[in-house]
């Protein structure tokens, strides 16, 4: 067992998302959005890396000392598995930890609305899910892959950086391939994907002009292709694949988008504050529910806070009657 797993058992047993360890900082785990320490020494340099690199594969070890970065996946048997970064700091080593859990929890338990596994039988088409870093795209596209191998005979690929969510065969074969490991690029693996006889491709991540223009692509040619962006909403999202794209070119995508878009599913995470889980908000019916009217519900049944759901919405003047005290700054009315 390598020495670090110890740091992974506990974080399990508290329910942490994130584990961040850090030279010259005690480890701290993020537990329901909030960082906590852990009674423990702080970490020299050395002792740290030596623990970092018991568990990294030798090319990501490579990687990080010519680079500075690094980003891999690794599993615990029976516990779960990490999404892992490995990044240089100013007294040394550090990484942090995202725990992805085993098992893929379905859209049901997730409490997601019904209309996200339909989107999981469409024949075609794009389906974007989006939202700032950590507000569960990743488990949230598990889900609708799940649904999917669960209810359908076809073939999956899915195209991550690195692997996430692992899921067996069921009614379908599925194939994940990792950035970096499996395949150099997400664009060279999306390219070799239209090779493979795919019927649903994920694009854990769509980065950059050569990857959103091959997924449209893919979905225009009778794919059905999931992706996430870090936008905040359905119409921002639209702008920024349009925008991505050089001015030329612009008209013919709004075209072949408006063809080729079946959803957009913007979300955000939110702390519950009647139950200890955190809870994703999406919209709700056909994504044509707006994000601010489903944080509203969830406001008026005194599961979330007033401060972080003004600071999280869209229409800010809609949620200040709910806020004790005026926001400091004004101008975000």
């Amino acid at each position: 067992m390598a020495k670090i797993d110890a740091f992974f058992k506990l974080m399990n047993e508290q329910g942490a998302s994130d584990l961040h360890l850090v030279s010259g900082s005690q480890p701290i785990l993020r537990i329901r959005g909030d960082m906590e320490r852990v009674k423990y020494k702080q970490f020299e340099n050395d002792e740290l890396k030596a623990m970092l690199y018991e568990i990294a594969p030798e090319e990501k070890v490579k990687t990080f000392e010519e680079t500075g970065d690094v980003d891999f996946g690794y599993e615990i048997p029976g516990l779960a598995r990490y999404r892992a970064n490995f990044f240089q700091q100013k007294y040394g080593v550090g990484a942090v930890f995202r725990e992805i859990p085993s098992e893929v929890l379905t859209a049901e338990q997730l409490g997601l609305p019904p209309v996200i596994t339909k989107l999981a039988l469409l024949p075609k088409g794009l389906v974007l899910v989006t939202g700032p870093t950590g507000s569960g795209k990743s488990t949230t596209l598990a889900a609708i892959v799940d649904y999917a191998n669960k209810n359908r005979k076809d073939h999956i690929i899915t195209v991550e950086d690195p692997i996430e969510f692992v899921h067996k065969s069921q009614g379908c074969i599925v194939n994940h391939r990792e950035v970096g490991s499996h395949t150099k690029s997400f664009s060279a693996a999306l390219r070799g994907a239209l090779r493979e006889d795919p019927d649903i491709i994920l694009v854990g991540e769509m980065r950059d002009l050569e990857t959103i223009a091959l997924a449209i692509e893919a979905a225009a040619t009778g794919h059905l292709v999931f992706g996430t962006l870090h936008t905040t909403s359905a119409a921002k999202t639209v702008d920024r694949v349009i925008e991505v794209f050089p001015a030329n070119q612009q008209d013919q995508i709004r075209s072949t988008l408006a063809d080729g878009i079946k959803a957009v599913i913007a979300q955000t995470l939110f702390k519950r504050i009647d139950k200890k889980p955190s809870t994703i908000q999406t919209g709700k019916k056909y994504g044509m529910q707006s994000l601010d009217d489903a944080i509203m519900q969830y406001l008026q049944k005194g599961q979330i806070d007033p401060d972080e759901a003004y600071n999280k919405c869209i229409d800010k003047s809609k949620f200040l009657p709910f806020l004790k005290k005026s926001p400091g700054d004004f101008t975000d009315v």
